[in-house]
């Protein structure tokens, strides 16, 4: 807060002055300007203008990468809502969402449906030649699709892509080849943060959000 800012009482029922609460205004103001103009941030969203396809990994991407066992080993996974109300932006955009995991999960299968998710690759440790097929079935370019990943089995689709985005949570080979890591870790609004990226290098934002308000 400004030092101009008369300090509020420091008990847990003071409530803070007027002048710290157009104070935390400006701060998170200027935090959005310097967000705005940072580099890395242009430079994704310049990619994000020919993005017709965004293809994530599972664990640590759309999931925080904990695996939950049952009893009888049935597994379990946390998915964001945010995540999925971000994919169902894109949806509604036109543009194509998807998943590429190298291990295979019942609720991956029931997530991606809820989710209308275009392609849904499961059992794909070899991530590559779902990617191909994937160029093969929807007829589009790698420069037009984007890919999330967060370790190493990701890297030979980053490198290809046209935009390649890390979660927060991604280790540091595949953050040095991402063009863009959220502030978000998997599981916890990453996805959302990369499906807004693309809607607003699109310039796709105004028109989605209207729409949501008038209904």
């Amino acid at each position: 807060m400004s030092s101009d800012c008369p300090t509020s009482p420091n008990s847990p029922e003071a409530y803070p002055s007027d002048c710290e609460v157009l104070e935390g205004y400006r701060a998170r103001a200027r935090e959005k300007e310097v967000a705005k103009n940072d580099p890395e941030r242009k430079r994704a969203l310049s990619r994000a203008t020919n993005i017709k396809l965004l293809l994530l990994d599972v664990d640590g991407v759309l999931t925080d990468g904990n695996l939950l066992y049952s009893g009888n080993s049935e597994e379990s996974k946390s998915f964001n809502t945010q995540d999925g109300f971000g994919l169902r932006l894109l949806r509604e955009a036109k543009i194509d969402v998807g998943v590429i995991t190298a291990r295979k999960s019942e609720v991956v299968a029931r997530r991606g449906a809820e989710l209308k998710m275009t392609y849904v690759y499961q059992g794909a440790p070899n991530k590559n030649h779902a990617f191909k097929e994937i160029v093969k079935a929807s007829d589009l370019k790698p420069f037009e699709i984007a890919y999330m990943g967060d370790d190493w089995l990701d890297l030979v689709l980053l490198q290809q892509v046209g935009l390649a985005i890390s979660p927060a949570n991604g280790v540091k080979e595949v953050k040095e080849v991402a063009h863009f890591t959220t502030e978000r870790a998997g599981g916890a609004g990453a996805v959302r943060e990369a499906c807004d990226l693309i809607l607003e290098a699109q310039n796709l934002i105004p028109e989605l959000l209207q729409k949501y308000k008038n209904r």
